[in-house]
Parts: structure tokens; sequence; C-alpha cells
């Protein structure tokens, strides 16, 4: 069969094929669950993830001082390599699990570690924030992700270059020098809003600025030593980083809306999970995004037997993908195949108490029984033909709001509550649960809210929306 290269811009003639055919902003397969389940993993804790980020610092500095002390001995070699996977390699899934907003509860320290990891990757903040958003609307469509890594047909030694990131962390880096000179990308342009544009410019003007003073300090003291700690770990530890990532979606189908098809999961020990934050459960993070890292082992065996079986080790993931790869070098259209269970029916039913909602006097909606809302549940209220979602909130009233986001088109009563904030399931953006306002990108679009009342222990509404308030997410 010939080989036949695919076009995997954003801006091409595959991007257009995928508009057509319906894989754009599409809705995806997801497991049954139980609500309350869900609910529980969605819990997001400041501590568990301090811990984790001052155990990852305190390796990255304790490997540095090594590193330093042992300079110019062979010793340092183990030294840096150490230092450098820390730095250009395991700061990804820390800048991962931050860029979603669901390592720590606080927005703030999420930020922080986000950007300060975003640095250390050759990363702009802003666009590849933008970047995973599209990621996880269109994982793996051809035309519309921009993080596919292996373009068909593969190259072996292509594949081989990958892991020393030479190539990929040169382009990076160029790629942040252009956008500081205000040159931004068509790619960036198709995903990044317009309002955000100034934002690349200067972030990427700041990053290239800290390497060019590592830089100049190498050159003021006639010695690559700088640089090494400050600049080149982007690069020579990177490979961390491509070691674990290859094992997300390398080999599997393209252009299919079930992440099981698209994704795998594959076993590791404690190490290499702290290492990769559990981002090896990554099916089960791509199903449900709003679930931090720390709880994708307890999903994951809430609805494994709805998913294809998973990888037993990362050996036996490896022999998958490089075998897959192979084939896929003389043979485009090759994809794995996985073995599917059959689906189960939803496990998330309307369970406010009514399944049928009573329109009152006065045109209201009868939406079921007070106390059937604890705080912190979220209930799907589908009234005629619209749909609402239903929040109890820590002081025991409740918030009404329109049941989908206005951004992902996906249902809300899936989402999480945060502070104050309904959190959408597939992007994290987040709505303020008495004004509906955005408070979290990718969200920019104010969401419909509704007053309620209790009326003889009943809940009643006349489902007239309130003003919108337009308030841009930070």
């Amino acid at each position: 069969m010939s080989v036949q290269a695919r076009d995997y811009s954003l801006t091409g003639p595959e991007s257009v094929r995928a508009l057509e055919r319906g894989l754009a902003n599409a809705s995806w397969f997801q497991p049954a669950i139980d609500s309350s389940s869900l609910r529980a993993m969605q819990t997001r804790t400041n501590g568990r993830a301090a811990v984790d980020v001052v155990l990852w610092v305190g390796l990255l500095v304790g490997f540095g001082v090594l590193a330093w002390l042992s300079m110019w001995s062979w010793w340092s070699i183990p030294a840096f390599a150490a230092y450098g996977g820390l730095y250009g390699g395991s700061a990804d899934p820390r800048w991962h699990e931050c860029g979603h907003g669901t390592a720590f509860r606080s927005s703030r320290a999420n930020d922080v570690v986000y950007v300060i990891a975003s640095f250390m990757l050759f990363r702009g903040a802003t666009v590849w924030r933008w970047s995973h958003y599209r990621h996880h609307t269109d994982t793996i469509i051809v035309g519309r992700d921009a993080e596919i890594v292996f373009q068909r047909p593969p190259n072996v030694w292509r594949a081989a270059l990958l892991y020393t990131h030479l190539q990929g962390g040169s382009l990076m880096f160029w790629r942040l020098v252009k956008h500081a000179f205000g040159r931004i990308d068509a790619d960036a342009r198709s995903f990044v809003p317009d309002n955000e544009l100034g934002k690349v410019k200067w972030e990427s003007r700041v990053y290239v600025g800290i390497v060019a003073t590592s830089a100049l300090a190498s050159v003021a003291t006639a010695s690559i030593v700088p640089l090494m700690f400050v600049g080149l770990p982007s690069i020579y530890g990177a490979w961390v980083m491509v070691f674990f990532g290859v094992t997300q979606h390398a080999g599997m189908r393209e252009d299919v809306l079930d992440h099981r098809l698209s994704t795998r999961t594959v076993y590791m020990n404690p190490v290499l999970r702290f290492l990769y934050l559990n981002m090896n459960y990554h099916v089960e993070h791509h199903l449900f995004p709003s679930v931090p890292y720390y709880a994708l082992p307890t999903l994951h065996n809430e609805i494994k037997d709805q998913l294809a079986p998973p990888l037993r080790n990362t050996w036996a993931a490896y022999r998958e993908i490089w075998s897959a790869l192979r084939k896929q070098h003389h043979d485009v259209t090759y994809e794995l195949r996985k073995e599917l269970p059959p689906a189960r029916a939803s496990a998330r039913p309307i369970d406010v108490g009514e399944t049928n909602w009573v329109h009152g006097p006065n045109g209201t909606a009868d939406l079921g029984a007070a106390s059937s809302v604890a705080p912190g549940e979220i209930h799907r209220v589908d009234v005629d033909e619209r749909t609402f979602v239903l929040c109890g909130l820590d002081d025991g009233n409740v918030a009404l709001l329109e049941g989908i986001c206005t951004h992902a088109q996906v249902h809300l009563c899936d989402g999480a509550l945060v502070d104050g904030t309904i959190e959408c399931p597939k992007h994290n953006g987040r709505f303020d649960l008495t004004t509906g306002a955005p408070v979290r990108k990718p969200v920019r679009v104010p969401l419909a809210t509704y007053d309620v009342n209790v009326v003889g222990g009943r809940l009643v509404s006349t489902l007239i929306a309130r003003p919108l308030v337009a308030v841009h997410a930070e």
C-alpha cells in the first residue's frame, strides 16, 4: 500500500474534513458512573498537591546541589541526568494538572505552578492552555488536535530523535522567540482568542528573557554551567516527558469519538506514578478531566469494567506502540484495535426526587423536594425541552443555572462545585453559581441563572432567567 502523509496542521484540508464529518466539538462516549461517587472523587485538596510539589521541588534542588558539588567529575553526569529529568520532564504532569486547575483547591496555587512549569518546558503558558483545551475537545482528531505526537507515516529515526528533544525543544524555543516579537503562528491564532494574543507576546518575552539571561551568564563566566541549570534542562531532561507522553496515544486510533480507542491506560509502579502524577490512568483522565490526579486510581477501579483492559506495565505498552508504529510506517491506515466491553446504561438519572416536573400556578415549575438537594450535590433538571443544573450550596440554599456549558456544549451535571463555582466536566472552565459569570477559562460567555424559592418544602422556580453578567474569566 502506498504511503501518504496526512496533513496534521490546524489550518489545512484535514481541519475542514473534520468539521464536515462532525468530528469537531462532538459528543464523546462516557461510561456509566454513580453521580455521588463521581462528586466525591472530584473533591480537591491543597494538602495532597502541596506535598507532591514540595517533594518534587526538594528532589530538584537536591540533585541540583549534587550536580553543583560534583561539577566536572563523572558523578555530575547522573546528577544532571536526574536534575534534568525532574526539571524538563517531570514538570510536564505538574504543568498538566495545574493547567486543568485540579491539582490544588486554590486557583492561585494552580496558576503559579502552571506558569513556572510552562517556562521549564518552553511552553507559552497561554498558548498551551488553549492548545490543551483543544486537545481535550478533539482528542486525536486530525486537523483539530495540535498535540498529536506521532504523525503518520511515522519515521523510526525521527521517533528515536524525539527522546533527545533536540529538534522538539529547539522548535518550541524558537516559537517562543517568534511570539516574543509578535509573530503569532497560524496554529496558535486558530485556538487562542484574539483578546489574549497580547498576553502570548508578553509571556514569551519573559520566558525568552530568562533564558537569554542564563546564556549571558554563561558567556560572562566562559562556562556552560548557568545554562546547564536554566535553559538546557528543558532539552536534555525532556526524555522523561517523552518517555511517559508516548504511552498516552501513540499507535491508537485517529478520528474516533471514544477515548477508549484513542487513549491508553498503563499500570505503573509507585515511583513512576509519582513522577507522572498518575497520568498513566490516561483514559480515565480524558473521560473525567474534573477528577484530580490523586483520585484517578479510585476512578479507574470504579469504571474499569467498562474500559479496554489496561496494559500491565510500561514495557508492555512500548511493545504495543513500536509494533503499531512499524506497521503504520508501511500502512498509514493501520490502527490498534481494542476489545471493548458492552457499555452499561447511564447510572446518572434525574435524582432530585421527581422525574416528571410539575407546572404550578403562575407558570412556575415544581423542581422537587427541598430536602432532596444536599450541600455539595449537583442534579440535572429537565423541564419540557429545557435542561438545567441544580446545585446544593454550603449555606443550605440552592442555585439553579442553565444546564449546558456555554463553551463546550456539555451538561454541567457531571461537573464539580469548587469554591462557589460550578466547573465544566470537559475543560474545567468555571461559572459563578450566583451570577453565572465565567470565572475560569476557557469559558467566556456567562451562564443563565434562575431564582428558586422554597414553597411548602418544594423547590419552585418561574424559570425566567436573571440578567446576564458579562465578566471575563481569568
